[in-house]
């Protein structure tokens, strides 16, 4: 993900993005959005982790940081989604901004989904570890110990709002270390397909209590 680095909103993939999702049919009111940068892009098709699931689209796009996402919220939130999976913050990190402003801009998109779509389920999901060892995000180098300090942040944010706060960091980070599991990791950022199916396993509760609504 070397636009991970970069700013990203004028960047040709963001901009291919956003127009392929405007050439998509537009979010529903019985749709579940997966919304966030490259771990949510790059898990691909949602449904094929949760059988019968055919209402959960992705809008993550790579090298997405909150700011990026706030410009284009209007296409999630044309007709308000039954829920939106919210995850951020990698990229943030890695434009130098220490964990307060990381975790303010992150809460900035809650806020403005919220305003935007009351009623729309609202699931914030916390900052992925990272892993240093893999010596491959040069500007994240340093960062590791900043992203428990982040989901502190929003953990606190999410309780003050009554938004529902989803932890994967603990599920992701190597016992007592805040690093990235190395096995299910690519690259000390990116998540191998035994990543995604501990994700997948993570919110399946959720999903499924939500298509039962």
């Amino acid at each position: 993900m070397t636009a991970c680095a970069q700013r990203n909103s004028e960047g040709k993939h963001y901009k291919e993005m956003v127009d392929s999702f405007a050439a998509m049919p537009p979010i529903s009111s019985s749709d579940i959005v997966m919304l966030g940068d490259s771990h949510t892009e790059c898990g691909g098709d949602w449904n094929h982790y949760f059988p019968g699931a055919k209402n959960i689209q992705n809008r993550g796009i790579i090298g997405d940081d909150a700011r990026d996402i706030l410009k284009r919220l209007s296409q999630v939130n044309a007709d308000c989604p039954k829920a939106i999976f919210f995850e951020c913050g990698a990229n943030d990190l890695s434009y130098g901004y220490c964990a307060e402003r990381v975790a303010s801009d992150i809460l900035m998109v809650v806020d403005s989904i919220r305003a935007s779509c009351p009623n729309t389920r609202l699931f914030v999901q916390s900052v992925f570890p990272l892993n240093e060892d893999f010596g491959r995000w040069k500007k994240l180098e340093g960062r590791t110990d900043d992203v428990p300090v982040v989901n502190k942040l929003l953990k606190q944010g999410c309780k003050e709002r009554r938004i529902e706060f989803i932890d994967l960091f603990v599920k992701f980070k190597e016992p007592s270390s805040n690093k990235m599991r190395r096995e299910i990791s690519r690259d000390g950022l990116h998540l191998k397909p035994s990543g995604y199916k501990i994700w997948a396993q993570t919110i399946a509760p959720y999903i499924s209590r939500l298509n039962k609504q």
